[in-house]
This record gives structure tokens, C-alpha cells and sequence, in this order.
């Protein structure tokens, strides 16, 4: 999430990210490696962007309506990994990531959002959701590890291994830093940083979470248990990685498997 952020020191603009993102006005994405986010002059720009970061901005109603549904499942979240009911935590996971991703959808759907600053404003050390990874994972072994396809459109694509509580981390800490600067008052910096990495990261990573989320509903309210997680390690350190993926893999064929044989009575 935060190698798209503005490098200070250097100068840079925003850039790095691992997709490309909205355009600001180019339509090259990002501006990686121009050191701006606009055709203006820096020198020319910083008064002008000084003048515009001292005056909180009045979110529309679009704003508000993407700013209360990212917050509400931030705190959704915090609140599953309570542990307060277990039981629940799958189907309500389920829930508030599908309602995320219809706020996704709008700024996906939206045109490129241009932040009024030509860098992005500090918003302080970028937020460690580690805690939140590790009750998360706790709460959902032996379920956690899923397999999935990192870009469908890639032929023969190599199934990897992924977590859902690491997906809900990594969306929880980029909502997040884009909160920051909702609650600054900078609403098209927020807005930019939400369209920008819900197209490079969050958006991705909700989506295959969400459909793991519903896979594992569908299998319990279908009586159709996933014996073959019971043996899933959850804990494999970066070594290891290569057998999970495969493991994973494994439990993904076997899946398909038996929705191929339903479907095939």
C-alpha cells in the first residue's frame, strides 16, 4: 500500500504502485518517475497548493456516502477480530466485504479523481496492522488460506496461495491512510487514494477474498465440508511458500471436482 506514496524527501510524485492507477490529467497513470502529479510547474504549484491544504474541503454527497462505507468496515473488521463470535465472523466477513466493494465499484466506475495538491500531504507513520492480522488468523484457521489466481486474464495462470486475514490487513491499512486525510479535510486526496489503490491493491484483494468468503459460506450452507483444509498449515514461514501454494492448489482442484460432478447428475 504505501509504495505508492509521495517520496518527500526526494521530491518524487506518487508512484510505484503495483498497477497502474487513475490517470491525473496524462492519462499515464500515476506519474511515476515525473516527480509531479500534474503538468505544472513545481516552483509554480506550491503556493497555490499551500493556499488549498489550509482549507478543509466540504465533501458532496458522493464523498460522504464512500467516506461512511469505507469507515464502517474498518470498524466492522476490528470489531470480527474481536473473537466476540466466532461463528459469525465468516458470514459477516462475507457481508461487509461485498459491501466495500460496491463503494470499489463506484470509484472504479467514477472518472479519474485529481487530488487539488501536487503532493500528497504527510499523514504520519503508515498504519501496522499486524495485531489485526494475527487475531484474524487465529480466528479463521484451519480456513484462512485460500488459492487463487492473481490476474484472471493471464493465460495458464499459476493458482497462488493467499489468506484472508492478511487480505483483510492489507485493505484495513490502505482504507485507512486514505482516511487520514478524509478526516484532514483533504476529500479529493482521500478520494484519489481510494480510486488509485482500490484499482492497484485493495479492490483486487477484496475481490478474491469475497469470493473465498462466499465459497466457504456456500460449502457450509450446502453441507458440503472442506475435509481437506484440516491438513492446510496456516502458519508456513516465506520458505515454505511453494508447498502451500501447492497444497492450496490442491484443495482449489478438489472443489472444482465436486462442483463438476454436481453439476454433471
Amino acid at each position: 500500500m504505501s509504495d505508492a506514496v509521495v517520496d518527500k524527501k526526494q521530491g518524487g510524485g506518487r508512484g510505484g504502485g503495483r498497477a497502474a492507477g487513475p490517470g491525473t490529467g496524462s492519462g499515464s497513470g500515476t506519474g511515476a518517475g515525473s516527480g509531479a502529479r500534474s503538468g505544472r510547474g513545481a516552483l509554480a504549484s506550491v503556493p497555490a497548493d499551500a493556499a488549498r491544504a489550509a482549507v478543509p474541503q466540504e465533501p458532496d454527497e458522493f464523498a460522504v456516502q464512500i467516506g461512511d462505507q469505507i469507515e464502517s468496515f474498518i470498524l466492522s473488521v476490528r470489531e470480527v477480530a474481536k473473537g466476540d463470535d466466532p461463528d459469525s465472523a465468516v458470514p459477516y466477513l462475507l457481508l461487509e466485504v461485498s459491501q466495500l466493494l460496491l463503494a470499489g465499484g463506484r470509484l472504479g466506475a467514477h472518472e479519474d479523481i485529481v487530488p487539488d495538491e501536487r503532493y500528497e500531504p504527510d499523514v504520519g507513520p503508515e498504519p501496522d496492522e499486524d495485531d489485526l492480522r494475527q487475531r484474524l488468523a487465529e480466528l479463521l484457521e484451519p480456513i484462512d488460506v485460500y488459492s487463487e489466481v492473481f490476474d484472471p486474464y493471464v493465460p495458464r495462470s499459476t493458482p497462488v496461495a493467499c489468506r484472508i486475514s492478511d487480505d483483510m490487513a492489507d485493505v484495513v491499512a490502505d482504507l485507512t491512510h486514505g482516511l487520514a486525510h478524509f478526516r484532514a479535510g483533504r476529500v479529493s486526496e482521500a478520494l484519489w487514494w481510494w480510486q488509485f489503490s482500490y484499482l492497484s491493491n485493495w479492490g483486487p484483494t477484496a475481490s478474491a477474498s469475497l469470493r473465498a468468503l462466499q465459497s466457504l459460506v456456500a460449502h457450509v450452507r450446502l453441507d458440503s465440508p472442506l475435509d481437506e483444509l484440516d491438513g492446510l498449515d496456516t502458519g508456513n514461514e516465506a520458505d515454505d511458500e511453494e508447498q502451500l501454494a501447492k497444497e492450496a492448489g490442491q484443495v482449489m482442484a478438489a472443489e472444482l471436482g465436486t462442483i463438476g460432478r454436481r453439476r454433471g447428475r
